[in-house]
């Protein structure tokens, strides 16, 4: 299976567990997809695609363009898409915004949840969408991984459908221009365009040893390493107050 790096830590080991392999494209320094590096990682094995947009743990989102190519890349070798929506409703950008993959590709597994969108992270209420027969065969195989989820999240669930989270979103975006401000100056940064996440460049490429002079400023940041063939960059969530936000650039500006 062919991953975006960055990408989300639990792929990597979901796919080994299977005794699957995962092979990697670099997206590194903007995040961006690029046809070239996806069409030189297929090989006569490469059986799926797995894009994550808006990513963890860069933020990025794909653009209409990207998607469509990996959409044609995938169909001119009947490739199975998975496409892991789970940030789909925080995205900053208008024009980024209502992009599916499963729009583009009929051979594409959506999956998305609550946890992220409606803050129901406990409550492990997921979806998918995808072809017939693989969503058949997942039902098959679902009654002897795990029983039913509890109807108390089931019903909340259909509440959180009709709550209109356009606020929640506009709080996200101004910490994201909080933070993407007070860094972007002192650090190689990408804006984020999704998620709550930014991914920024640290200095010396060592990304595990900043997070150490992080700890010892009481800031907890990951390492990109945890995501990533590479440690050059850390992993900062902005899914906090605005008043810890600001803290936050305080500490980081001093240790660039």
């Amino acid at each position: 299976m062919i991953i975006p790096d960055p990408y989300f830590v639990l792929y990597e080991y979901q796919l080994i567990l299977l005794g699957a392999k995962p092979v990697y494209i670099d997206t590194y320094p903007d995040f961006t997809l690029k046809e070239e590096a996806l069409r030189r990682a297929l090989t006569d094995k490469t059986r799926a695609i797995l894009i994550n947009s808006p990513n963890n743990p860069t933020g990025a989102v794909y653009s209409r363009q990207e998607l469509e190519m990996v959409a044609t890349v995938a169909r001119e070798r009947n490739l199975l898409i998975f496409s892991d929506d789970i940030y789909d409703r925080f995205i900053f950008e208008d024009g980024l915004r209502n992009n599916y993959l499963g729009q583009l590709y009929e051979n594409t597994l959506t999956i998305g949840g609550f946890s992220k969108t409606w803050a129901m992270t406990g409550w492990r209420l997921g979806f998918v969408a995808g072809p017939k027969e693989i969503i058949q065969t997942m039902i098959t195989n679902q009654q002897y991984v795990f029983s039913s989820v509890n109807s108390v999240a089931q019903k909340a669930a259909l509440c959180a459908l009709d709550y209109n989270t356009d606020g929640l979103i506009t709080a996200y975006k101004k910490r994201r221009d909080l933070i993407y401000e007070g860094l972007k100056d002192k650090y190689e940064v990408v804006q984020p365009k999704g998620a709550y996440y930014i991914f920024p460049r640290v200095p010396g490429d060592d990304g595990d040893a900043f997070v150490e002079r992080a700890l010892e400023k009481n800031l907890f940041v990951i390492p990109g390493s945890v995501f990533s063939r590479r440690k050059s960059n850390v992993r900062i969530s902005f899914a906090s107050s605005e008043e810890n936000v600001i803290k936050g650039i305080e500490i980081l500006r001093g240790l660039a």
